[in-house]
């Protein structure tokens, strides 16, 4: 049996892999995230490929046949890309933004296989547009009383409180949520990867 690992501590990437019925493991990537381009695409591809390469890194004796899947998730606005709130005021200021509007949501997917002792990586992303209904300054303030939208790229989380707001969505609902699941497995079909095998 293969070993897979998932290198992210993200909650919401490991509940959509397991209910995909994938046996892993979660080994969390470290150190900082710098991202070296504007383009959303290349930018999460890269964030991406970082956090597996940064965990590939610590295994030192893992056996053919592993794969370590990295993941990164971007919110774009009007071409900009929006991080995770630096504080209360600025999860407020970006939602402000993005309510009663259509954005981006961006996921890098970055899978590295390794075979005959050698590493290879498999890296793709996925868009997904999400509009809001419009949205006031009170209920904004009242949802990032909650912390909910603290640790979230645009500052809210498309399966929690802020749900409700949401008027449509175009595209893949889990990749808003952290991880293009259906690509995923798509993606590791061509390759010849299996990932519940």
């Amino acid at each position: 049996m293969r070993k897979i690992i998932l290198a992210s501590a993200s909650p919401r990437r490991k509940e959509l892999l397991e209910r995909a019925g994938v046996d892993f493991e979660v080994l969390p990537a470290s150190g900082d995230e710098n991202r070296i381009s504007d383009n959303p695409g290349e930018a999460v591809k890269q964030l991406a490929s970082d956090k597996a390469t940064s965990v590939i890194r610590t295994m030192k004796d893992s056996a053919d046949g592993t794969i370590v899947i990295g993941s990164d998730t971007v919110v774009v606005f009007e071409n900009v890309i929006l991080g995770k709130p630096h504080d209360t005021e600025d999860a407020v200021n970006t939602l402000k933004k993005l309510q009663a509007s259509t954005h981006q949501v961006y996921t890098g997917v970055s899978v590295w296989e390794k075979k005959e002792k050698v590493w290879t990586e498999h890296t793709f992303y996925e868009s997904t547009d999400v509009t809001f209904y419009p949205v006031s300054d009170e209920e904004i303030r009242e949802y990032v009383a909650t912390g909910e939208p603290m640790d979230k790229a645009g500052s809210y989380g498309i399966q929690g409180l802020f749900g409700i707001y949401v008027k449509g969505i175009n595209g893949d609902y889990n990749n808003v949520v952290g991880l293009p699941v259906a690509r995923l497995f798509y993606e590791m079909k061509k390759s010849g990867i299996n990932l519940r095998g």
